[in-house]
């Protein structure tokens, strides 16, 4: 309840920030051009992020008797969460990772690499993809999809507003106008990044509780996720950054990480919790009442 929450304020001043940017460019045309360019953009968003992702993880759809243990453990969590059966995808990547993405039940599909289907025992690796479905049933896929959109849209729209003069009139052209928008150019976008990554922080949290609800065994996740920080420091992997997000470990972890002083900074801008908090957080769950 606390994750949700927490997420809902995040989107919330996620759109404010948007509209007030558009606002202050533009007046009332600039807030409705900002309200236009969001929904251009999240309704396609909407039906081509899973499709997207896909083909960025360069995941290709495999049949039940490659990956039997997969489809095995999919299928059961599916009927247990009541509902339908997502589409399975391999990647071919020795690091171990996997991800869910489609924008609600009927439109999913869960991508796992070579990596992690080798290194775990099947109560991990139940854990992970019970961890996966959980983003599938919350709609964090489309939550996150929305939150990127925005981010991005704001983006585009306050360098749209810069080269154009959007709302130059309005202020006069000003010498605390020209501040007011180079403010806007660079922190807005910062701003939207720092919410964006967020909200993705705490839809894992919530992630992690869902599946290990749903499995009753938080500590065969927590020792997926000890394996999967071990993996993702060592083996580096081929990925688009945009996309990095879904993944249930930062996959591109390997290419460089937090070090020294600028770990807070570094977390602030993070996609995913660390680890170990999640660690600390499964184990608590464990001794709090549920089984294994």
């Amino acid at each position: 309840m606390k994750n949700n929450f927490k997420t809902l304020v995040l989107m919330a001043t996620l759109g404010a920030l948007f509209v007030g940017v558009g606002q202050l460019l533009g007046g009332t045309s600039g807030a409705a051009i900002a309200l236009g360019i969001a929904g251009a953009m999240n309704f396609a968003m909407y039906f081509l992020s899973h499709k997207l992702a896909l083909k960025s993880a360069k995941a290709m759809p495999v049949e039940e008797h490659e990956l039997p243990n997969v489809y095995s453990i999919v299928r059961s969590l599916a009927q247990r969460e009541g509902m339908p059966m997502p589409k399975i995808y391999l990647i071919q990547s020795p690091q171990p990772n996997a991800f869910a993405t489609g924008r609600n039940p009927s439109h999913a599909a869960v991508a796992v690499t070579t990596g992690i289907v080798e290194l775990m025992d099947y109560a991990e690796l139940e854990g992970v993809l019970a961890h996966e479905l959980s983003h599938v049933k919350n709609r964090d896929i489309l939550i996150s999809s929305i939150a990127a959109t925005v981010a991005v849209a704001l983006s585009f729209l306050v360098r749209i507003s810069f080269w154009t003069g959007m709302g130059r009139g309005r202020r006069g052209g000003s010498g605390i106008s020209a501040i007011i928008g180079i403010l806007a150019f660079v922190l807005a976008p910062l701003a939207a990044m720092v919410i964006q990554m967020a909200i993705s922080r705490s839809r894992e949290y919530q992630a992690d509780r869902s599946g290990s609800e749903t499995t009753g065994s938080p500590l065969a996740l927590a020792r997926a996720l000890a394996k999967l920080e071990q993996g993702t420091s060592k083996i580096p992997m081929k990925i688009d950054p945009s996309t990095a997000q879904l993944f249930i470990a930062d996959p591109l972890k390997a290419l460089g990480g937090g070090r020294g002083g600028r770990r807070g900074m570094i977390r602030m801008f993070s996609t995913h919790p660390p680890i170990q908090e999640r660690i600390n957080r499964l184990e608590d769950m464990a001794q709090g009442g549920l089984i294994r």
